[in-house]
């Protein structure tokens, strides 16, 4: 039975199992070879056993649940609030859902911390499902306001494909001791807790395709913002979720203060991703990021180890940064200077992937249809990727994704309009990253705070001006194997922008440009940056957050 809100806060913290991810770790280190690499040649690889992983899929936990446990490891949030108004039981064993639940009892009750209980609140922690317009559409969110305190601004995260805000359990503390400031996390339309409408593309040209399955989410960003009646706000965006920020930058200008890109995907150009065939519409499609781990960071980020040793993300199923895509960059960057357009080299990728990829099969519904062996397979990402965490959010993050990995496929079939196969961007970012803060753009109105009502989309009688640019800060781990490079060279792209666009311009209205670009490298941190470095992460975001405020006249 599906925990209630009314009921059952404590209902759903009691719902934990045996962290069995630890168990078998200390399973092995005591008996030596376990079950799992006696058993063929993958076998070491997926460490959670046959047992424990049927034990685990029959008892499986709910999404809201799941969620509920991550949750739990925030600093003064014992009980955190959680609605069950989407994933408030187990996915079904013939049908995966995420139906949305209407009535009240299945709403959470905001929770307030006191200055006793909680030395940086009083804050109010909340868990909430925006209802959008059409059918089966909303966005889960997790927000976290200071209580007592004027909201000036507002932060607004977003993860990357596949994931769910739980996994920036370590930044929600953090970020919200900011003054003035108002934190809200959002699961991607179709992943996550949020709702899953049945995802599909009517286009029949490549461009029309990338722009509909683009359109997909960012439209349910913006009509989230005017439901919450938010004038600008700064969008912090990971991974996939970083190129749906950049997306929405130059759709909807004016919305943003400030640009921050965790591990971007999408930013640098490959021939092959650029010419590559799409699926046709209205078939599923292959995602991968999910399965893009990261190494033990821990381990390999010393700055006196040479970069030609350290491990790097070895521990990836698809790792797009293998030896041979090197090998063909290299190739590739020799070709530049060909005034022919390179025609799409032979794809640098095992043929099983290639094959899964173009057959437009998932990686979820590879999780959704594994019944038993599910758990299983998640642990070959979850048992490696959160090794350096304590034993028990280690689990409770294996739980989460598992929960949320076998849920009814929606957004995740939009990745292969997206990228190609390599994650590489079909529409590649450094084409059009420049255009951030330079858009023709219709003025929102005058408002004195973040939150003054705007109910309703500037009318496009309206005189239109261009934006004065808006700061972009591209964060990468020191292990990361998101290419740095592309980074870097974003970074160019809009600074040779900003010249062009204040070229002959008054030193007033220069003064005026607030459009900037810097790379920052995140130490003993992976591709999850905001996770393996978080308090380097969280206090570059605080510095980032006081820029703003400052750029404002706070």
């Amino acid at each position: 039975m599906a925990a209630t809100a009314s009921g059952s806060q404590d209902d759903l913290g009691n719902r934990q199992q045996k962290p069995m991810l630890a168990s078998q770790r200390a399973k092995q280190e005591q008996t030596g070879p376990s079950e799992a690499n006696r058993t063929g040649k993958f076998g070491g690889y997926f460490t959670l056993g046959y047992k424990e992983g049927f034990q685990q899929w029959w008892t499986s936990i709910s999404p809201a649940v799941a969620e509920h446990n991550v949750m739990s490891f925030v600093p003064y949030l014992r009980k955190p609030p959680t609605h069950t108004e989407t994933g408030s039981a187990p996915a079904s064993t013939n049908h995966s859902t995420m139906s949305i639940h209407d009535d009240s009892a299945h709403k959470a009750t905001p929770i307030t911390t006191n200055s006793i209980t909680d030395p940086y609140g009083p804050r109010t922690w909340h868990s909430n499902l925006v209802k959008l317009s059409g059918k089966d559409r909303a966005l889960n969110e997790f927000s976290v306001e200071r209580v007592g305190e004027k909201v000036e601004d507002n932060l607004v995260i977003l993860h990357g494909y596949g994931a769910g805000l739980g996994f920036f359990y370590k930044n929600f503390d953090a970020l919200s001791r900011a003054q003035g400031w108002k934190l809200y996390a959002l699961d991607l339309l179709g992943m996550g807790r949020s709702s899953r409408p049945p995802f599909r593309i009517h286009a029949k040209e490549p461009q029309g395709k990338i722009t509909e399955a683009e359109n997909w989410f960012i439209d349910a960003l913006e009509e989230w913002r005017v439901v919450k009646k938010i004038d600008r706000f700064t969008l912090l965006a990971h991974s996939l979720g970083g190129y749906m920020a950049v997306a929405y930058a130059l759709k909807y200008p004016g919305r943003l203060n400030k640009l921050i890109l965790a591990s971007p995907v999408g930013i640098p150009e490959d021939p092959y991703a650029v010419n590559a065939a799409m699926p046709e519409p209205g078939d599923s499609t292959l995602a991968n990021e999910f399965s893009q781990p990261e190494s033990d960071v821990t381990q390999t980020s010393n700055p006196n180890i040479p970069k030609s040793e350290k491990v790097g993300d070895k521990n990836n199923f698809w790792n797009a940064r293998t030896q041979a895509e090197k090998e063909r960059d290299e190739e590739l960057a020799k070709k530049r200077g060909d005034k022919n357009t390179p025609t799409a080299p032979r794809k640098p990728l095992p043929k099983w992937l290639t094959y899964l990829w173009d057959a437009n099969i998932s990686p979820f519904s590879l999780v959704r249809i594994s019944g038993p062996l599910g758990p299983r397979f998640v642990s070959g990402w979850t048992s490696r990727r959160f090794s350096h965490l304590p034993s028990d959010e280690a689990q409770a993050l294996h739980n989460y994704a598992y929960s949320l990995f076998r849920q009814r496929g929606s957004g995740e079939y939009a990745l292969a309009y997206i990228l190609a196969p390599g994650a590489f961007a079909r529409s590649p970012l450094i084409r059009r990253i420049q255009g951030v803060g330079r858009q023709m753009m219709t003025p929102l109105p005058n408002t004195s705070t973040s939150t003054t009502s705007q109910t309703s989309l500037p009318t496009t009688s309206s005189p239109k001006i261009r934006e004065n640019g808006i700061p972009v800060v591209l964060m990468y781990g020191e292990n990361d194997w998101m290419d740095v490079n592309g980074g870097y060279a974003a970074r160019k792209k809009i600074e040779e922008e900003k010249e062009k666009a204040l070229n002959g311009k008054g030193e007033e209205e220069r003064k005026k440009d607030n459009g900037e670009a810097k790379v920052v490298i995140v130490k003993k941190a992976g591709h999850h940056v905001y996770l393996d470095g978080f308090e380097e992460f969280n206090q570059i975001l605080l510095e980032e957050m006081e820029d703003v405020r400052k750029r404002e006249g706070r």
